[in-house]
């Protein structure tokens, strides 16, 4: 556990260091769990909603964008069910003053039960070597099953507890499992208590005639409200769907582990509109596609893994996380939920407004269900950073830090470097410079020995490296450095493009 939150530690010490994330005011002393992203981290928040984007609208017919308000008339957040119930139970702890949420105190104790059943099975596998059958091991093994069953019992108990609003059962629960706060050590716990996650603000110009509004808390009710619009603009037949990006505020408990849980943070969300009777087919066939977008990024699919909900929320009839194995463990990257026909019935009973779809084939009217796809952008971030942050021993006994991000996603895709900074040759780096910015985004270097400056890149993610030397004054050849592998080799200055455009197909990598 130690060895993780060292590496959580140098994942956010480099994306400081790198110019990819900084603290939200840090010259004040910060603002809690809020983040700036800097010239790194701007670029590869932006390639992976680009990313995200092209997957999702472009290369689907039935699916168009949106990007609606942050605020929305008050009304939309009592249709939605927020002003009542978009809350998390809140803990503190009596020595050490701190606050939890205690779903999440019970989730990561029962995540300690996996992590001891995971050892078994490591043993088991250094112990059978070639011959191991995990299937088999993990079925008939006595402590692997009562560790899981444990585990299963602990939040079966916990969801049950939830739905019923039973908050006195929730401590209790909280107290018989002896969990401890993680900063004191003490079982000393207060009632558990419900805490409204919105931000309000106001709307107006004086403060006796203001409206009340809150800051959006998620970004999907501009879609449900926007369906007819974009249904009835666009000639959208069902199923189609609705994708958007954007910002969103919640203000929590809680915020911790960097930018996985965050105040203000952005999210990409894709509402699939189906006929009734049709949600549970399409809620597989999104579980399916999504976590194949995810596996086209090469980080690895066993970090992925299905976390179906215990306790469902009040509009959803079927609920499943994605979750991916961050440095502090599994946690959830990207929800899918079958939500039924709640919100655009919801948004019709409040408005008055009738959010209907008349079917050619079935020649009648009906409230659509939906199935919602909805990834954190921070979180994916994080993913991807956390996963990429690598240090390697070199042949030579050396050591780099490598920043294996996807290239495709890369802030920087090609450095270029003169070997020396005289003879015509920073001049040279230049002019390839301006002939490759049109298509990528290119970074200029000319600062201590080449060596270092590969270091820095790899550091960096930059994919490639392009260095300009004296004989490429005689014959217009340059060398160019892969990251990942560290080989050269030498290429016509003309062939620079096809050479780097050929591994940032968007095609080759979605397909």
């Amino acid at each position: 556990m130690a060895n993780n939150e060292d590496q959580f530690k140098k994942v956010i010490s480099h994306a400081k260091e790198y110019g990819y994330i900084f603290g939200s005011s840090e010259i004040y002393d910060g603002l809690s769990a809020v983040y700036d992203y800097a010239q790194n981290g701007v670029e590869l928040k932006k390639n992976i909603r680009e990313y995200w984007w092209k997957s999702m609208v472009y290369m689907h017919q039935n699916i168009v964008g949106l990007d609606a308000a942050i605020l929305m008339h008050p009304k939309t957040w009592k249709a939605s069910g927020h002003v009542d119930a978009f809350s998390d139970p809140l803990i503190d702890n009596k020595d050490s003053k701190k606050r939890y949420r205690a779903d999440v105190l019970i989730e990561d104790h029962a995540e300690k039960l996996e992590n001891k059943a995971q050892k078994e099975i490591t043993k088991a596998k250094k112990r059978f070597g070639d011959s191991f059958n995990e299937t088999e091991f993990v079925t008939t093994n006595a402590r692997v099953i009562g560790y899981r069953e444990k585990k299963a019992e602990m939040l079966s108990t916990m969801a049950r507890l939830l739905e019923a609003e039973d908050l006195l059962g929730v401590k209790a629960l909280i107290e018989e499992l002896g969990i401890v706060c993680p900063v004191s050590g003490s079982k000393n716990w207060t009632d558990v208590k419900q805490f409204n996650l919105m931000f309000g603000t106001k709307l107006g110009a004086s403060a006796e005639t203001a409206t009340d509004l809150y800051l959006r808390p998620e970004t999907a009710q501009g879609i449900f409200v926007n369906f007819l619009n974009v249904q009835k603009t666009g000639r959208m037949r069902i199923p189609f769907g609705i994708a958007q990006t954007g910002k969103a505020f919640r203000n929590e408990i809680v915020a911790r582990q960097f930018i996985f849980r965050m105040r203000e943070f952005e999210q990409m969300e894709m509402q699939f509109f189906v006929r009734p009777g049709q949600e549970m087919k399409w809620y597989d066939y999104w579980k399916e596609t999504r976590l194949k977008w995810h596996h086209s990024l090469g980080l690895g699919p066993e970090n992925y893994r299905f976390h179906d909900h215990e306790k469902l929320a009040h509009y959803a009839n079927a609920a499943t996380d994605i979750e991916f194995k961050f440095p502090f463990g599994f946690k959830e990257l990207e929800g899918i939920h079958s939500r039924t026909d709640f919100d655009l019935k919801a948004h019709e009973a409040h408005s008055g407004k009738k959010l209907q779809f008349f079917d050619p084939e079935l020649k009648e009217n009906y409230t659509p269900y939906v199935v919602e796809t909805s990834i954190g952008l921070d979180r994916m971030f994080l993913a991807v950073f956390s996963n990429s942050l690598q240090e390697e021993t070199l042949e030579d006994g050396s050591s780099r830090t490598v920043l294996r991000l996807p290239a495709i996603l890369a802030p920087v895709k090609i450095a270029v470097f003169p070997l020396i900074k005289r003879d015509g040759l920073p001049e040279l780096a230049k002019q390839i410079i301006e002939d490759l910015k049109w298509d990528y985004n290119v970074f200029y270097d000319e600062k201590d020995a080449v060596g270092k400056r590969y270091r820095r890149q790899d550091a960096n993610g930059t994919p490639f490296c392009v260095t300009v030397d004296h004989q490429t004054l005689e014959d217009k050849t340059v060398t160019i450095r892969h990251r990942d592998t560290m080989e050269q080799e030498r290429i016509a200055i003309s062939d620079i493009s096809d050479l780097v455009s050929k591994s940032l197909s968007m095609k080759d990598w979605l397909q």
